[in-house]
């Protein structure tokens, strides 16, 4: 079987997602765009260098329609001879896109692809493409469905986690993700994004809070309390499926839940013949890929099944990964997983994660393949392991290794 490696990552900074957003001008299709062109030039790709673009977007509505992935071809530098592909592994749509050019490449279907993803949140919102788990009551009463936060607070409740520990997560994402700011950690793959006249509108995460503190996140209330304890009263719903819970504890917040951003990412997924024939190196090479679905009600425990599945599939064990990227859609997300395979916390998002820099939902996949590449290579380590919880129950991984 042919191997497959990662080339180039880039992504954009992450801007807020809401109408005073730095990228709130920006579309789907313009932001896509300019990553496709950034890795076009960074690698000096002429012609059908590409087998294909698959791009992941979750909301796949509007301006965010009609298979983007070949819009945003059209719209880039790339040659027109090469197709595109939009995906929607919901959160995890950006990793699957990687994750399929790679078994693509693998199988011999091609000797290279861009795989990525983006979401513009601030101007097609989450939510507005409809989803039948969600309103249709043959599916969602047979599920037991409740929305992504009770699930969160469902996870906090079933596993033990208190408020101060999903806040002093959060804190520490957010220092995280200051701390590697402050030291260019992300430099190699940051891209600023540009106006139609070329002049650079975002060149930062802009979602971060620094200056938050146990303090700050205490005064804020649980997010989803109402939600859960009056009409239509989800909390009972999860105590259905797990009735040996009394009630459910509520501990999240706007504060330790990821952030609603725009943003975009990109990687370059590639043979050794692709490589040589470029004159390109490569970085990394993908060990393994797996995805799982688990049970949809707690809906975001799928990295811990799915570290499972991939670690067996691929022979090795939790103690031969030296860096971990959890998304951290929520708090206790990564606090379970981190209990399930007794991780010490300091190898899991070592520059931060979602919460101080903001859950891109199509996009995030890829960014933090990305972001574990860039950190394999500052701290000289050589394995890692990227995993999402995905909504509706499921689990995505993505192992990588240094060459």
């Amino acid at each position: 079987m042919t191997e497959a490696y990662i080339y180039d990552a880039v992504r954009t900074p992450r801007g807020k997602g809401r109408k005073d957003g730095a990228l709130q001008e920006v579309t789907s299709l313009r932001l896509s765009a300019q990553v496709l062109n950034a890795l076009k030039e960074r690698n000096h790709l002429d012609g059908h260098a590409v087998e294909d673009v698959i791009w992941g977007n979750v909301t796949q509505v509007g301006e965010q329609g009609g298979c983007l992935a070949r819009s945003a071809v059209l719209a880039s530098d790339l040659d027109e001879s090469i197709p595109g592909l939009s995906i929607n592994r919901f959160c995890a749509s950006g990793m699957e896109a990687v994750n399929l050019a790679a078994n693509q490449v693998r199988g011999g279907a091609g000797e290279a692809y861009i795989a990525g993803g983006v979401e513009m949140m601030g101007r097609v919102p989450m939510g507005s493409d409809g989803a039948a788990i969600a309103v249709d009551p043959s599916l969602a009463m047979k599920v037991y469905f409740v929305p992504q936060g009770i699930s969160a607070d469902l996870i906090a409740t079933e596993y033990g986690f208190s408020r101060d520990q999903v806040d002093a997560l959060a804190v520490e994402s957010q220092r995280r993700a200051k701390k590697a700011w402050d030291e260019g950690r992300f430099a190699r793959s940051i891209i600023t994004v540009r106006d139609v006249n070329g002049l650079p509108i975002l060149e930062h995460d802009e979602h971060m809070r620094p200056e938050t503190d146990m303090q700050s996140l205490g005064a804020l209330k649980p997010s989803f309390k109402e939600m859960g304890e009056v009409m239509p009263g989800f909390d009972q719903v999860a105590i259905l499926k797990y009735p040996h819970l009394e009630k459910i504890e509520h501990v999240h917040h706007a504060g330790n839940s990821s952030g609603i951003v725009d943003g975009a990412a990109g990687v370059l997924v590639g043979s050794k013949a692709f490589g040589e024939k470029y004159g390109l190196k490569p970085r990394a090479r993908i060990r393994a890929t797996a995805k799982i679905g688990t049970d949809p009600t707690i809906m975001l425990t799928g990295p811990v099944p799915v570290t499972q599945k991939i670690l067996a599939e691929s022979g090795m064990n939790i103690s031969d990964i030296d860096l971990f990227e959890v998304n951290e859609a929520f708090a206790a997300v990564v606090l379970r997983f981190c209990q399930a395979f007794d991780v010490d916390p300091e190898i899991v998002n070592v520059n931060g994660g979602s919460i101080a820099m903001g859950h891109p939902l199509g996009a995030t996949g890829a960014i933090i393949i990305g972001t574990l590449l860039d950190e394999l290579e500052r701290s000289d380590k050589e394995v890692g392991l990227a995993t999402l919880c995905i909504a509706s129950g499921m689990g995505a991984a993505t192992i990588i290794e240094r060459v």
